[in-house]
């Protein structure tokens, strides 16, 4: 059972504070999420400790490592469980979070956690990526796209990019084995510049990267191209 102090101190250590009231969000986005998965099949990790440490905690250091204005508008692509954008969520409830996926009942379980959690700040769609980012309501709407573990970064470039508008930009949430370099080619087509990449590490998991992509000029009307083209023949 994870208490508000082994919580606090979790966040402390990443240098980040943590609230009561944020702690009972958490709990119960815990609670939900380990009940539906029992028949759902929703994420492997279902541990408290490991969902604050793999989930909550690593979803959070985003705020740590990409500065959003007040109000800034975020999509999430590909957010499976709701991670980061949920987390994001709770911790900046002045941010508009857009969650997309592509299962109906991944988003059936985000509409139902956001509502017992009180998030008047996230919106759910049902769409793949490919198919949302050509819909002009979504396209080119965003302050930040961001995705986490959703495919390598030519792939997940080409995916996300096209949501963000110029001047905004694209987080990908990495392991350690991928670079900001494996990206410079799909940024570079796609409208956007590789500015940096931020390392952390989590106290058990390891090493992780925030590879940050800024979008400079409109994504050509061809992205993103049809899914099985994009991972046959990836912009590298």
């Amino acid at each position: 059972m994870m208490t508000y102090e082994t919580a606090k101190a979790l966040f402390s250590g990443a240098g980040l504070t943590l609230s009561e009231s944020h702690f009972a969000q958490f709990q119960c986005y815990l609670t939900e999420l380990v009940e539906v998965n029992r028949h759902m099949n929703l994420t492997a990790i279902t541990e408290p400790g490991e969902v604050w440490e793999k989930h909550f905690l690593d979803s959070a250091i985003l705020l740590q490592k990409v500065t959003l204005p007040l109000g800034a508008s975020c999509i999430d692509v590909g957010t499976g469980e709701g991670f980061p954008g949920m987390v994001l969520a709770i911790l900046r409830p002045d941010l508009q979070i857009t969650l997309l996926d592509s299962l109906q009942k991944r988003i059936g379980f985000l509409e139902q956690t956001a509502a017992r959690l009180g998030l008047a700040n996230v919106r759910c769609i049902h769409a793949r990526a490919e198919d949302g980012a050509q819909d002009s309501e979504l396209r080119e709407q965003f302050d930040m796209a961001t995705a986490r573990a959703v495919a390598a970064m030519p792939v997940l470039t080409e995916y996300c990019l096209p949501f963000v508008k110029n001047g905004g930009i694209f987080a990908a949430m990495k392991g350690p084995s991928e670079t900001a370099a494996q990206a410079e080619n799909a940024a570079k087509l796609l409208g956007g510049a590789v500015v940096g990449e931020e390392q952390y590490t989590l106290p058990t998991a390891g090493d992780r990267r925030i590879i940050r992509i800024e979008k400079v000029s409109a994504t050509p009307k061809k992205y993103p191209r049809r899914s099985d083209k994009i991972k046959k023949q990836p912009l590298v």
